[in-house]
């Protein structure tokens, strides 16, 4: 069962970040909206029984939980530390992994795969180790013509900043080799 190392706040004051000990994944995030989309999820589901709770996302060791302003964090903060110790933690899954990472490519060309790579790696060093520190992370969706779509996750889903700042720096990175991308948050 993973031990909380220390709990962070975020950029998003109604986001909260678990730091864990052990793993609760290994490079799977899990991100749920709302207590219908956790359904087959223990652990999301145990956090959204908590009276307030709007949002959840988990990868490797650390939990984001997201509330709907209405709650104070420090009782709140005690009520979601017990689901989270009693999760169970991961064992290694490379299969998984690389099953979630090819999930963007699956109906792209060779061409289209080949540009996606590079904007996905670009995005990895630049942006999202700022996100995940800060509690969130972005998935890459999709990619048709000259549109890009990502995902914000975690704390990053609902923080004003993300929705502007944030989108403004990785329009301005990408287009560093794609100068005609248009990139849109789904």
């Amino acid at each position: 069962m993973p031990k909380i190392a220390e709990i962070e706040s975020t950029p998003n004051p109604n986001a909260m970040k678990f730091i864990l000990r052990e793993p609760l994944t290994w490079g799977i995030a899990c991100s749920y909206a709302s207590a219908e989309q956790a359904q087959g999820d223990a652990l999301a589901k145990a956090l959204f029984d908590i009276p307030h709770v709007s949002n959840v996302f988990y990868v490797d060791k650390w939990v984001t939980v997201t509330q709907d302003g209405g709650a104070d964090w420090k009782e709140l903060a005690r009520k979601v530390a017990d689901p989270i110790r009693s999760a169970p933690a991961a064992e290694s899954d490379s299969e998984a992994v690389q099953a979630t990472a090819n999930a963007a490519f699956a109906n792209l060309s060779a061409e289209d795969q080949e540009r996606l790579q590079k904007i996905t790696a670009l995005l990895d060093e630049k942006i999202r180790p700022y996100l995940k520190g800060d509690g969130g992370d972005l998935t890459v969706v999709g990619l048709s013509g000259n549109e890009l779509s990502v995902r914000y996750q975690g704390a990053c889903g609902s923080c004003p900043s993300s929705l502007s700042g944030t989108m403004y720096a990785i329009v301005n990175l990408v287009r560093t080799i794609e100068p005609d991308i248009v990139v849109q948050a789904v």
